[in-house]
């Protein structure tokens, strides 16, 4: 079993995305993502553009007039599950000729040539920064143009627009907080799809969250590719930060105090944050979070290999010691924190000396979870550019193999620790194996089921747990 993001991930890929109507909408819109929880919350951007403009979500790709797909360049599969999805929505296209099909988001920039002159398979093209522009491109569409728009922006964080939230528990919601990203990890292509980072000003950051805060939303999760970097001082790049004036350098907002803002605002709700670098991760955000009841105690912190050299030839900014240092300190000042890893198993030039390294780190720290991986090549990342993908693939699985049973071993150890304690758990809904049993988090983020009396979704309720596996925990409410 992987960690319990990604289980939820997998569910949520590619479900076609429904908003409630938009009175006098007339217009049918019928949306699929791909990829990661940054590409589930832009569609509900998107969403929220088009709903201005007409179009109301549906369910049945039949009745759609405008078809579109937000898609992922991280994975292969991605890749591949996108091209299959647009050949289904062409043969739909032949019963209904006025459907428009388009593709958004990272995978854009790199097909628009493809997709659009070469396969003619879509009639308009939109990155992750153009989804503004998204009415103006219908327009040329519909005037029998291609459109495209994949051009990055230095200030798009579409700070003003409410996503409209799609398939939504009515629980909790992601409110992105950062754009972009900044470190060049050799095996990763976000800097290239998604363009420099940038932050979100803070104001309309507690606007959002109080939105969604009086619409009875219980947790909201602050996203980002890297949210420990974020640095608000009134606009701009993250980058020109050093360019800025003594006046914008002295009031900047940084992450820790982002984090305490939030926390402060909203004593009700249950915040968390996704995705933590360790490089950027400031002692001052862990003392925010041991400072705070409400602001959960889960850093999912990926280091993809527990060997120095391994972390140097992906171009990550720490060693291996520095990592741990910081989960020393992470264990010390808060105590009851749990920590998720992502590994990346025979990344180019790996050695079973330097897979050992990883194996013993995990060892050290002993994750609640983990989202596991071997190593595939990206197009248009250095490491395809530069570096052999030179590690054969039955010497992957096997690494990789070892590492996840190493992870389940240690994801029950974590679990077990739960039992004879009481958990608070905030329930998300009906258990998946039983409609007797309600599911929901404690603030470690792991799963508790437990069964059903007079309780709603939404309630925070104290749950004694009894028993576990290696991912879940189950008790019985007090």
């Amino acid at each position: 079993m992987m960690g319990s993001e990604k289980v939820i991930e997998e569910k949520k890929q590619g479900q076609a995305l429904l908003t409630e109507e938009k009175e006098g909408n007339t217009k049918k819109l019928y949306i699929e993502s791909y990829g990661c929880q940054m590409n589930l919350n832009d569609s509900e951007i998107v969403a929220s553009i088009l709903a201005e403009e007409g179009y109301n979500t549906t369910h049945l790709l039949e009745e759609a007039d405008l078809v579109l797909v937000n898609t992922c360049s991280i994975r292969e599969k991605a890749e591949q599950t996108v091209r299959k999805r647009l050949q289904k929505y062409n043969a739909v296209k032949k019963i209904n000729p006025t459907m428009k099909v388009g593709v958004l988001g990272c995978m854009a920039e790199r097909l628009k040539a493809k997709f659009l002159e070469e396969e003619k398979i879509v009639d308009l093209v939109v990155g992750p920064d153009a989804y503004r522009d998204l009415p103006h491109l219908l327009e040329e569409v519909n005037e029998g143009r291609e459109a495209v728009n994949v051009i990055l922006s230095k200030e798009e964080t579409y700070g003003d627009v409410s996503p409209v939230r799609l398939n939504s528990n009515g629980v909790s919601a992601f409110v992105s907080i950062t754009r972009g990203c900044d470190n060049m990890c050799t095996f990763c292509v976000v800097p290239f799809t998604r363009g420099r980072e940038r932050s979100r000003d803070p104001k309309s950051i507690l606007e959002e969250i109080k939105q969604l805060h009086q619409k009875g939303y219980k947790e909201v999760t602050l996203l980002g590719q890297n949210v420990d970097s974020f640095l608000w001082y009134g606009g701009g790049l993250k980058k020109d930060f050093k360019n800025a004036s003594e006046i914008a350098k002295s009031t900047a907002i940084d992450f820790s105090q982002l984090l305490d803002m939030v926390a402060t605002a909203f004593p009700k709700m249950r915040i968390r944050f996704s995705t933590s670098n360790p490089q950027d991760m400031s002692l001052d955000v862990l003392h925010t979070m041991a400072k705070h009841t409400n602001i959960c105690k889960y850093i999912h912190l990926p280091i993809q290999s527990g060997s120095t050299a391994v972390l140097k030839r992906m171009n990550r900014q720490h060693t291996r010691e520095e990592y741990l240092e910081l989960v020393d300190n992470i264990r010390k000042i808060i105590p009851e924190c749990a920590l998720s890893q992502d590994m990346i198993a025979g990344f180019c030039g790996e050695t079973e000396e330097e897979h050992k390294d990883t194996l013993s780190l995990m060892e050290y720290v002993k994750y609640d979870f983990g989202f596991m991986f071997a190593y595939s090549e990206r197009p248009g990342t250095p490491a395809a550019k530069k570096m052999p993908d030179d590690v054969p693939l039955d010497v992957k699985k096997r690494r990789l193999n070892e590492i996840i049973q190493l992870q389940q071993k240690h994801g029950l150890y974590r679990m077990e620790q739960f039992v004879g304690k009481t958990v608070e758990v905030l329930i998300e809904g009906s258990s998946k194996k039983s409609d007797k049993h309600w599911k929901g988090r404690n603030s470690q983020n792991a799963v508790v089921v437990f069964p059903k009396n007079n309780e709603q979704i939404g309630d925070f309720v104290n749950v004694y747990i009894e028993n576990c596996t290696s991912a879940t925990l189950i008790g019985k409410r007090i």
